[in-house]
């Protein structure tokens, strides 16, 4: 193996070779929610396996050499609904359909406004300071977060509108809420120890796959500029006002992906429609971005990435549990490098290994593979 020199050594997230966040869920942490599903466990018995399961991982990630460790979001059902059920004013809301994706449908759950937002005293505090009381000396902590724009589109949908409208009466109202909650969360975690936020954003990524269709409706036809234009600056805005003022030792990175379930998707395109502004106005410090097949495009719209932020190559995919060539993998590297310096890139899997608890089709062998292939293919283009 032939390391190559010169490059800058990363000392906070992300670092050369990364994952998402998001681990296959164990069976004994499976077996408890079902226990609890059949009125056969309470809240403190699934706690306490969830904790013991969450050590584990912690330990396994620690022993795969990761630098930035999760708690695998096992206390979590969905990447994103767990978290907007947490926030003050928003409540579980069971629909008719789930998520369409491209060979599944999910269940079918969401979020309704039931008052006014805001971000007092929300459970992943207290998921975060568990992780960080069990890391080793020198091991970050990265906290996952559905990003603002997430939640603000998840309350946009046709089934939750009406709720969200009773009380905000417009999108402007709704955007400084829930930047107002997200700002306190984000505050309450760095009060508590957290110096690397990951926010985790699909809003983009269906942007871009209805970049060739009327994007008010979804339906095939000639693209509606001025509706996706709008779009855009809503989620920059909402996003931006969240993050803005914090402390200046606290990263903020963000996750863009096309909808992960169950080793399904749920859009297709590249991020030409949406690059400017994503690349260039938002202001976090890196992208991790899915490049793990074709549905993702090129790299050319990377051209637009700002001179002072990272890019996560997720050219690994989570979704199958074959290996990636390894070769392939370094010339597409490489490739990316034309457009974003070589030195600003870094490795991971292109999304997690279980957005929601069902969880990905592979096995857990296989994670584990695949995060020894990110590390060794790291190491090898940029000695991390």
């Amino acid at each position: 193996m032939t390391t190559q020199t010169g490059f800058s050594k990363r000392t906070v997230s992300p670092f050369r070779y990364d994952v998402v966040g998001s681990f296959l869920r164990p069976q004994a942490l499976k077996a408890a929610r079902a226990q609890v599903a059949a009125g056969t466990l309470d809240a403190a018995g699934l706690k306490a396996v969830e904790d013991r399961e969450i050590i584990k991982l912690i330990q396994a990630q620690e022993a795969a050499g990761l630098k930035a460790v999760t708690d695998g979001e096992f206390r979590r059902s969905w990447w994103h609904l767990d978290f907007f059920w947490g926030l003050q004013g928003i409540a579980k809301k069971q629909l008719t359909q789930g998520y369409v994706f491209n060979a599944e449908e999910t269940r079918a759950e969401s979020a309704t406004v039931t008052g006014k937002i805001s971000g007092e005293n929300h459970p992943f505090v207290t998921h975060f300071k568990f992780v960080q009381a069990h890391v080793k000396a020198g091991v970050q902590v990265k906290q996952t977060l559905p990003a603002p724009a997430q939640c603000l589109a998840e309350l946009q949908r046709p089934e939750n509108i009406a709720a969200l409208r009773q009380v905000y009466a417009t999108d402007a109202a709704a955007v400084k809420a829930l930047a107002a909650a997200y700002h306190q969360v984000l505050e309450d975690l760095y009060a508590a120890g957290a110096r690397t936020i990951q926010l985790d954003d699909c809003t983009w990524g269906m942007l871009a796959g209805n970049h060739t269709k009327g994007a008010e409706t979804g339906a095939v036809s000639a693209r509606n500029d001025a509706v996706l234009d709008q779009n855009k600056q809503l989620y920059l805005t909402v996003n931006n006002e969240a993050i803005k003022d914090l402390p200046a030792d606290l990263t903020i990175n963000t996750h863009i992906c096309r909808g992960n379930y169950h080793s399904t998707w749920a859009s297709a395109g590249g991020y030409d429609s949406v690059a400017d502004p994503l690349f260039n106005q938002e202001n976090v410090s890196a992208y991790y971005l899915e490049y793990d097949s074709d549905r993702a495009g090129g790299f050319e719209p990377l051209k637009l990435v700002s001179d002072d932020k990272l890019v996560v190559l997720g050219l690994i995919t989570s979704k199958s549990g074959e290996l990636e060539d390894r070769q392939t993998i370094i010339d597409r590297i490489h490739e990316a490098a034309k457009y974003v310096p070589l030195d600003r890139l870094c490795l991971s899997t292109q999304c997690g290994f279980a957005s929601t608890e069902e969880g990905n089709v592979l096995t857990p062998a296989q994670q584990w593979a695949k995060i020894g292939l990110v590390k060794s293919i790291a190491t090898e283009v940029w000695g991390a």
